[in-house]
């Protein structure tokens, strides 16, 4: 698995729903509005690292209101969360 961490400038009339379009594209498992240089982060993971064309320049980076991306493609992870655990709790 390949993870890669977008950072994103936007248009800051359309944060909100720019936030939701880059939510919605398959290999986004998070988008977060954040403060700073930046108005999103996404977390994109893919099987392959030639997918990540097809996600950021292919199809992220076209959304309307998209002013430019810099990507961080992760070498290691030194923590894990369990997703599913989390999600699930209360649900029995």
């Amino acid at each position: 698995m390949v993870t890669a961490i977008v950072m994103i400038k936007t248009v800051v009339d359309r944060i909100p729903e720019i936030a939701q379009e880059v939510s919605a594209l398959e290999s986004v498992s998070e988008a977060y509005s954040v403060t700073g240089e930046w108005n999103l982060i996404a977390i994109v993971r893919v099987k392959a690292h030639e997918e990540l064309a097809e996600v950021i320049p292919g199809r992220l980076n076209k959304i309307p209101g998209v002013v430019r991306t810099e990507t961080h493609i992760a070498f290691r992870a030194y923590s894990s969360h369990d997703l599913e655990a989390a999600f699930s709790i209360g649900l029995e």
